[in-house]
């Protein structure tokens, strides 16, 4: 048994590690191409952004490979929780350069190239890097959309690789932009997607990125590259070589439908709380069920924000002052509120979430954080049911 077991072992050897070997010491011919790859934004949310990848492209060795760091393994277990607590891990994947041009062709996203101008060596030493990080145990990273993601990969592994013989500009563009407006920029405010990551993302991406933080997104990855220089001893060389439109898509014009964007059906939800408030007013009562419905509404949304700031791994959700609107503390006033003849006191907390909607506000225009605009209506109605709370508390309710 003993011996069955030294000859797989050695039959092993002399199977696998030829092929690892071989697999390593390609070399690449001096008419190689190595390139950075920028596909244009898609439909859905998490296309939005565009992509980048890099390419390989040697005819003399029948290589033409695409390395895309932007794949992650639906079928992760505890892929939902994993991605809510950031802790997903996404990986290098290599393909062969067709089928990856026929998808994105196909999704109607323009392709440009980007040849690097780079000596053999150096086109060598990325190859060797972008193989050994195909490796199994090499290729997977913990994802962070604003500082470690597909587009990021870009830049980080020139660096790497080329150590100090790259320099990028620190003038990508005419002015600098906070996080939250770079996003804004490919997602328009007035939907779900951008709505959502209005609520969840907080004050950390109001501030201006910098101009080396602003390749998060691939279309200042091909900006920075097309700007950056190589050193050749005595001069510097432009880091691009020559720049190729693989693919022309056909733009067609978003259709957004108003009756369904958040302005609006928030909005009509501020008319329905408005409209309920008024009725109570001139009636001398108070709708519960409107008033537990804010509070738990409110209060389960700030648990969540809760969850993201101080249960998980993501950069972006921390310092996140929705929690003045949406304030967990809700809660803990449902059963109270919920009485037909409440205490008094109520009234004190009433007041409480006067004050930190006016904070709210504060904070607001004075750019601690931006907010969903497609609050508004709602947060004013928020104010003038908690003003009419304060009032109905103080005329009728118990001592």
């Amino acid at each position: 048994m003993k011996l069955n077991h030294i000859l797989i072992l050695l039959f092993s050897l002399f199977i696998v590690l030829p092929a690892k070997m071989m697999a390593q010491e390609i070399t690449l011919s001096e008419t190689a191409e190595v390139s950075i790859l920028t596909m244009g934004p898609g439909i859905v949310l998490n296309d939005s952004f565009g992509h980048s990848a890099f390419r390989v492209k040697d005819s003399k060795q029948n290589i033409d490979v695409v390395y895309n760091y932007g794949v992650y393994d639906f079928n992760t277990p505890n892929f939902y929780m994993k991605f809510a607590k950031g802790k997903l891990l996404y990986k290098l994947d290599r393909n062969n350069f067709t089928p990856f041009y026929n998808y994105y062709s196909n999704q109607n996203r323009w392709i440009k190239e980007q040849i690097l101008d780079l000596n053999p060596s150096e086109k060598q030493d990325i190859f060797n890097f972008l193989q050994n990080n195909f490796k199994p145990e090499n290729r997977e990273y913990k994802y962070d959309f604003f500082f470690d993601n597909c587009a990021t990969k870009m830049r980080d592994v020139l660096v790497t690789v080329l150590k100090g013989k790259i320099t990028y500009q620190d003038d990508l563009d005419s002015n600098s932009h906070t996080f939250r407006e770079l996003i804004q920029k490919n997602v328009d405010w007035n939907t779900w997607g951008s709505f959502g990551m209005d609520i969840a993302i907080g004050a950390v991406v109001d501030r201006k990125a910098t101009y080396w933080e602003h390749q998060f997104l691939p279309e200042y990855v091909f900006k920075a590259a097309d700007k950056a220089n190589l050193n050749r001893g005595q001069e510097d060389i432009s880091l691009v070589k020559n720049t190729v439109d693989l693919f022309n898509n056909s733009p067609k014009e978003k259709i957004a439908n108003f009756f369904t964007s958040p302005l609006f059906i928030l909005g009509l939800l501020a008319f329905i709380i408005l409209g309920i408030t008024y009725k109570d007013f001139k009636n001398n009562t108070r709708n519960r069920w409107l008033d537990v419905s804010i509070y738990s509404i409110t209060g389960i949304i700030g648990l969540l924000l809760l969850f993201l700031w101080f249960a998980t791994d993501h950069s972006t959700t921390h310092n996140n002052y929705n929690l003045l609107w949406a304030s967990p503390l809700s809660l803990f006033f449902v059963f109270a509120i919920s009485k037909e003849h409440p205490k008094s006191w109520l009234k004190r907390y009433a007041m409480f979430q006067i004050l930190i909607l006016v904070l709210m506000t504060i904070h607001w225009v004075t750019g601690v954080q931006v907010f969903a605009y497609g609050l508004i209506p709602l947060l004013i109605a928020l104010l003038i049911r908690y003003v009419f709370l304060v009032y109905y508390f103080k005329t009728n309710v118990a001592r």
